[in-house]
């Protein structure tokens, strides 16, 4: 096992990486979506990458992400600028090209050392992606931090600190993409080229809420008080995996006329409201995207619509009362609902969406793609979010073992992380009668 105080990582000081060419000196205004409070903080994302033994050895990755960051840039500007607050703390971008925040750093250790130490929640996170003092601010700092750490296998950590006021996932990854298409140097200019236009996201004038915004209503807290409560150090992390096996198990609770249209991403949010409901009561707010917006555009372009319930019902009914308030929540999730959004934050004054116990949101990657980025040495072999981010949990595609699944981190009290679990494994596990009968049917198989 791989613990912080055994791994010893060098890191060289940070440098601004700047654009590669002179770019526009202007203000850009963010979207009445990308402004909203609860955007404003750090997202961190881990991506591992194997050594490449058919490159040349002398290809150094650090050099490579460095030289592909600055020629991307002159492409995504705005991301080497610095945000600041106008009227009403109103954020806009200072496009004055100073940089992104770039670390390299070397390991003595390899990727299967490192083993699971890599996945959410990544107990190495400090040590491969280094939070130098001031840089983590949301007006006046870098807009992304970035460390490239090489291991003695080869391989290499790439490690990235975003703040979300600029891009969602499919934003983020789009430039991502741009990033490593400059690093194999198939291409001089990305595939997408990248627009801002967030205009199209601002409120409507005169503004108007045309839909029902249950995310941003205050929530009275009847949860026991311990989330409310409770400070960083009570709170804990750990990922959960959602293989074929309780796969299996969750959809055989499902009543036939809801399987055909149940999603995968539907099945799980319905099974963690409903276990996280009886461990700490909240409502599952789904981060969703069904907007049409150009193509290149990199802003925040998503909505929480929210499944809301009784804790009782939730707790005494079947997995299947969940799941259909979930799919009827994503139901209302379309151009409009964004729209209605953004006019909501005008009118009331950008509100928060709750933070308490009450509430627990969902946002699935497992389709943004980010597994696919290759920088010139293939696939990540793991690509995500580092962790939870206190009340959000993100569906991640990973591989375990040979099995496809996808991995959910979860950040929750310690007292309500174990009935949590506790409830999880009850839920998904197989019943009694089915093991009998499935260790019939392989003893009959084997006498064939």
């Amino acid at each position: 096992m791989m613990s912080s105080s055994v791994l010893q990582v060098k890191r060289l000081q940070p440098e601004l990486i700047i654009p590669a060419k002179s770019t526009p000196r202007e203000t850009k205004f963010l979207s009445d979506i990308d402004d909203q409070e609860g955007l404003r903080f750090q997202l961190p994302v881990i991506m591992c990458y194997k050594d490449n033994p058919s490159l040349n050895e002398n290809r150094n990755p650090i050099k490579v992400i460095r030289e592909a960051l600055s020629r991307a840039l002159v492409y995504y500007y705005p991301l080497a600028g610095r945000l600041k607050e106008g009227p009403n703390k109103m954020l806009m971008v200072d496009c004055n090209g100073e940089g992104i925040l770039f670390v390299e750093a070397s390991a003595d250790v390899t990727l299967e050392q490192l083993g699971d130490k890599i996945l959410p929640p990544c107990p190495l996170l400090e040590e491969f992606l280094f939070n130098f003092p001031g840089s983590d601010g949301i007006i006046g700092c870098p807009l992304l931090l970035v460390q490239v750490t090489r291991l003695k296998c080869g391989g290499f950590i790439l490690a990235l600190r975003l703040n979300h006021t600029m891009c969602d996932a499919p934003g983020f990854l789009q430039f991502l993409t741009a990033v490593a298409e400059m690093a194999r140097g198939v291409i001089h200019a990305p595939s997408i080229i990248p627009v801002w236009e967030r205009e199209l996201l601002f409120a409507r004038d005169p503004p108007r809420i045309a839909c029902a915004h249950h995310e941003y209503e205050d929530v009275i807290d009847h949860s026991d008080g311990s989330y409310a409560s409770s400070n960083q150090s009570n709170m804990v992390q750990r990922s959960f995996y959602f293989g074929a096996k309780n796969m299996r198990v969750l959809r055989k609770q499902i009543p036939p006329h809801l399987i055909s249209t149940c999603s995968t991403f539907d099945l799980i949010t319905a099974c963690l409201w409903k276990c996280r409901t009886l461990a700490l009561k909240v409502n599952p707010k789904q981060a969703h995207h069904n907007v049409r917006l150009p193509l290149g555009y990199y802003g925040n372009a998503f909505a929480f619509p929210a499944a809301i319930s009784k804790a009782e019902l939730l707790c005494k009914n079947p997995l299947g009362y969940a799941l259909e308030l979930v799919k009827k929540a994503k139901a209302t999730m379309n151009e409009e609902y964004l729209r209605s959004v953004a006019d909501l934050l005008v009118l009331r004054g950008r509100p928060q969406y709750s933070s308490t116990g009450s509430n627990f949101l969902v946002s699935d990657l497992t389709r943004v793609g980010v597994g696919d980025v290759n920088f010139g040495w293939g696939q990540p072999v793991f690509a995500g979010p580092a962790k939870a981010m206190d009340l959000i949990s993100f569906y991640i595609q990973h591989k375990n073992n040979t099995e496809d699944g996808i991995l959910v981190p979860m950040c929750l009290p310690f007292s309500a992380m174990e009935r949590f679990q506790q409830e999880l494994e009850r839920i998904t596990q197989e019943p009694k009668e089915d093991i009998c009968n499935n260790l019939r049917s392989t003893r009959i198989m084997s006498m064939m």
